[in-house]
């Protein structure tokens, strides 16, 4: 017994007791190690690691993150992302997309997750909201998107600032001066938004280009909203007001003291003509419906705070994803001469045609005297209005493909409430997030074929005509209930803005300059897109 209790004293005495636990904390690292190697082989994806994920690969790729998302999509239609935070599931399978967008759609809203990162942002507008207020806010919003009155509106304003822009481009066309047509299209993007949306004039594409520190400052929010997704810091950054949270909430003053400024200057001008008695001096433009619709106490939007978070999200989708799309179509064109050449045939055939039908003489110019060709771009735009646009299909196409390669939301997140399949059989944990990708959808040769990478705008026809594709498979606009609803006053404003620079204006890029997006929440171009611009006949 003696012997016995002396080795029992030995086995257990403190550093055997160490041992043993050293042993039996290897043997639960190498347990959890088996079966994330176990979980890798059914879920593909990068590397996971203990407590903090995939954390590593993705901050060693964050600059090129979309790519790299698309690497591992090429491999496998549905990949997973472990984060300390969630576990992303990442879709490029339309069937997957559909399940998500539409048939299962009340399970994928954008979730408290989402929320938390976009709210200081986004507060409460439709591109964040879910439920009640989403629904309130859309049904709004495609009201007076279906309104003739508001398009006819729109087209006037489109053509204004694209006339605008064409001025500074023959400007800086006459000493060969290098351009940034990212920052341009964002200027001329940003007054029309605030012209058709807000009634309100701001003038950032006046011929001195101004400095316009609420454009700075919300791009600045923008960029760091979105390493939240990826920054398990940010909490803290924020509490300590520190780093990129401490810009943020700069950001964020400047931001707001602009967009309430607007919504003081519409409210009182609304009052000045209510008081006047004169009904038809209250413009409705969207800002304008929204503050009427809070008269209504019960209304959501009966305090700033929510018509704030109205004007900045449609700010994102009126502004951002335009000028982008135009900026990436730009480089598309100037990369792609064969290209260039059948859009440029087909706008001068279509300016000939129009002319014909209005019985105006086509008067030629002289590309050196900038007051006679300035003429002729005046007389080119108003051959164009909502109809007549409609007949430019092989600019529509170049618009489409630009769109299907360089979507403006290259990708686009959703809460899970509850446990799901997916339609290729993967099962989603609720809680997580689900991303459908649209950036690695547009390359993925199992839905676009060999080709896939290619920018060829003939695919987008059929027989000569104008083909329609599944918004599940060509997901640029989303798809489902959440389908884009200014889908048609985007295309309306490109079409407008690019049939006149395209018909009179050349386009270089200047040598060298690199052209690659930044991570934001919209697929901009990180160093802008300089180019030199020259007249064209």
């Amino acid at each position: 017994m003696e012997e016995a209790s002396q080795v029992s004293n030995l086995f257990f005495s403190p550093p055997i007791a160490g041992l043993h636990m050293f042993i039996a904390l290897a043997i639960v690292i190498f347990s959890w190690l088996l079966i994330q190697r176990f979980n890798q082989r059914n879920k593909k994806g990068p590397k996971t690691w203990p407590i903090i994920g995939a954390t590593i690969e993705q901050l060693k790729n964050y600059d090129r993150m979309h790519d790299w998302l698309a690497e591992y999509l090429a491999k496998s239609k549905t990949i997973t992302v472990s984060m300390p935070s969630t576990t992303y599931t990442y879709i490029a399978d339309p069937a997957n997309v559909e399940h998500v967008l539409k048939t299962n759609f009340t399970n994928y809203p954008k979730g408290e997750l989402y929320r938390s990162y976009m709210d200081v942002l986004l507060g409460d507008g439709i591109f964040n909201a879910d439920g009640e207020l989403w629904r309130k806010q859309r049904k709004t919003a495609s009201f007076e998107f279906a309104s003739k009155n508001l398009r006819d509106f729109s087209a006037n304003v489109f053509r204004e600032y694209a006339l605008k822009l064409s001025d500074i481009l023959c400007e800086a066309s006459t000493d060969n001066r290098v351009i940034d047509m990212q920052d341009l299209f964002m200027r001329m993007t940003l007054d029309s938004i605030c012209k058709v949306g807000f009634g309100v004039e701001i003038g950032t594409l006046s011929p001195d280009l101004p400095d316009n520190s609420f454009a700075q400052a919300f791009d600045a929010a923008n960029m760091i909203v979105t390493l939240r997704f990826i920054d398990p810091l940010w909490r803290m950054k924020r509490f300590l007001h520190i780093g990129s949270e401490a810009l943020l909430a700069q950001s964020i003053k400047v931001v707001d003291e602009f967009t309430y400024r607007m919504i003081r200057k519409r409210k009182e001008e609304i009052e000045q003509a209510r008081a006047c008695g004169i009904k038809d001096k209250i413009k409705h433009d969207i800002l304008s419906r929204f503050i009427e619709l809070g008269d209504d106490p019960e209304s959501s939007f009966s305090n700033d705070k929510s018509l704030r978070d109205v004007v900045l999200n449609f700010v994102i989708a009126g502004r951002d994803t335009t000028a982008t799309t135009l900026s990436w179509f730009i480089y598309m064109i100037v990369t792609h001469p064969t290209v260039a050449e059948k859009l440029y045939d087909e706008l001068k055939a279509f300016e000939k045609e129009r002319a014909n039908e209005e019985k105006i003489q086509v008067v030629s110019y002289d590309v050196n005297d900038p007051k006679s060709f300035r003429d002729r771009i005046s007389s080119f735009a108003r051959l164009l209005n909502y109809d007549s646009l409609g007949r430019l299909v092989y600019l529509h196409a170049c618009i489409t493909e630009t769109l299907r390669l360089y979507p403006a939301v290259p990708q686009d997140p959703k809460g899970i409430l509850e446990d799901d399949v997916l339609p290729d059989g993967t099962k989603l944990r609720a809680g997580g997030m689900v991303t459908y990708v649209p950036y690695s959808m547009g390359r993925m040769e199992y839905n676009w074929g060999p080709d896939a990478t290619s920018f060829r705008p003939e695919r987008w026809f059929n027989d000569g005509a104008l083909q329609i594709v599944s918004p599940f498979k060509f997901t640029a606009f989303q798809a489902g209930p959440r389908i884009c609803l200014g889908k048609d006053s985007a295309y309306l404003q490109m079409k407008m803005t690019l049939a006149i620079l395209c018909r009179f204006y050349k386009f270089m890029l200047v040598p060298n300059h690199p052209v690659k997006y930044r991570m934001m929440t919209i697929l901009s171009m990180a160093h802008g897109l300089k180019l030199h611009v020259s007249r064209s006949m």
